[in-house]
């Protein structure tokens, strides 16, 4: 044996004693990896400190859009008790880091507005028939792949809502029930991937500018930043069962480019080629219900938008029944014209 061969073979077995000791590290640190919620939500959210929370605050609206508008008022503005929301946010799949945000979002406008309470909750014991009598709303906060067993919950979800409560749903709200279809077809769509990404800041449309959910947008499209899905054709209700507020505006070619992006190719392959929209809000009626939704919500800063707040804002009133809203399904409520965003501003 050379002395080049028995070098070697002894940086082979001091590699192996460097090595083994690591790989034995990174093994036990996977077995160590969290697996149940708490764990995961512990490990994975972070508390805002108070700068955060500041922000957030500021962008909270106080009154509906419509008490801006006095002719409106009387007509749509209706008297109600006081609303309470059950505001959930577990995650099976996904957890997203805006979730604190969210829910601190929520307080804040309950505590300006006075127009609502919220409850936050994570386990799935509150959807029961007897707590569910509780509250006028829920909201699902960002929550991923939800998995409601038991059919009694089940039941007493879908029959609050067609009783005349009202259901909410924040951005990956989606993202969920895929073995409960009946909850899937409440929502109105479900997840689909999303080539419109988190970091990319993306033209929206005001599919009904004279919406009053719309109201704080002014009449105008806009830009934003956030992440935006698409949705499982199969599962979408489309224009036939819901109101459309907001889309995606596709004659901007920084957003329609994603719809032949090669690094987009799977998630795409469902829809086939030519042009499509890609609604971000909408409302819908659920027997005497109301469903409020929108994708907006993915990133921190989205609930430090006082214009997004406040379209929230009305969006959770009209869920509640506070706020008359037409939720005439798109497809049978006329025509109407798309306000576009302005062009985008070179950086």
């Amino acid at each position: 044996m050379t002395i080049y061969t028995k070098r070697f073979f002894l940086c082979i077995s001091l590699l192996a004693l460097v090595v083994g000791p690591v790989s034995s590290l990174l093994s036990a640190q996977e077995k160590q990896k969290p697996t149940i919620w708490e764990e995961r939500a512990a490990e994975r959210l972070k508390l805002l400190i108070s700068k955060q929370q500041m922000a957030i605050s500021q962008a909270q609206p106080t009154k509906s859009s419509v008490v801006l508008k006095k002719r409106q008022q009387k007509r749509q503005l209706k008297p109600k008790n006081k609303g309470r929301i059950l505001v959930f946010w577990r995650c099976e799949g996904f957890i997203h880091t805006s979730i604190p945000s969210a829910n601190f979002a929520l307080q804040e406008m309950s505590r300006k507005g006075k127009l609502f309470s919220v409850d936050l909750a994570d386990n799935y014991d509150v959807f029961t028939k007897k707590n569910l009598k509780r509250y006028d709303a829920i909201l699902f906060n960002n929550t991923t792949h939800l998995k409601i067993p038991e059919e009694k919950q089940r039941k007493a979800i879908l029959d609050f809502v067609s009783g005349g409560n009202g259901i909410i749903g924040i951005h990956a709200a989606s993202d969920n029930f895929y073995e409960w279809e009946a909850a899937s077809e409440l929502i109105g769509g479900q997840f689909n991937g999303h080539p419109w990404g988190g970091g990319g800041t993306w033209a929206f449309k005001l599919d009904d500018p004279d919406h009053i959910l719309n109201n704080a947008f002014g009449g105008k499209g806009f830009w934003h930043m956030d992440e935006i899905y698409q949705y499982k054709p199969s599962k979408f209700q489309g224009e036939d069962n819901l109101r459309i507020l907001l889309s995606l505006d596709m004659s901007k070619p920084e957003v329609n480019a994603r719809l032949t992006d090669p690094k987009q190719e799977k998630s795409n392959s469902a829809y086939g080629k030519g042009p499509r929209d890609v609604p971000v809000s909408w409302i819908r009626e659920y027997g005497k219900g109301r469903l409020f939704y929108t994708n907006l919500g993915h990133r921190e800063e989205t609930y430090t938008n006082e214009t997004i707040m406040q379209h929230v804002f009305d969006g959770i009133l009209y869920a509640l029944g506070n706020l008359k809203a037409d939720a005439t399904p798109t497809a049978s409520a006329g025509p109407m014209r798309a306000a576009l965003a302005p062009e985008k501003e070179s950086e």
